[in-house]
């Protein structure tokens, strides 16, 4: 089944590289908060994928 935190913060990163100009800002904080929540719970494989979706987001 998978860890279901760390599959909606790829989808919260996915949809705010996607985001219009406009919707960014909103789309990134939503983003970061979803990689929070799934850092803590997450094995360490998963929490170095998090931390690299983390670092496309600052770029």
């Amino acid at each position: 089944m998978g860890n279901q935190l760390f599959q909606e913060a790829r989808r919260f990163v996915e949809m705010a590289k996607s985001a219009s100009p406009a919707e960014r800002d909103s789309a990134v904080e939503k983003a970061k908060n979803a990689l929070s929540s799934a850092f803590a719970n997450s094995t360490f494989a998963e929490q170095r994928q998090l931390q690299q979706m983390q670092n496309e987001l600052e770029q």
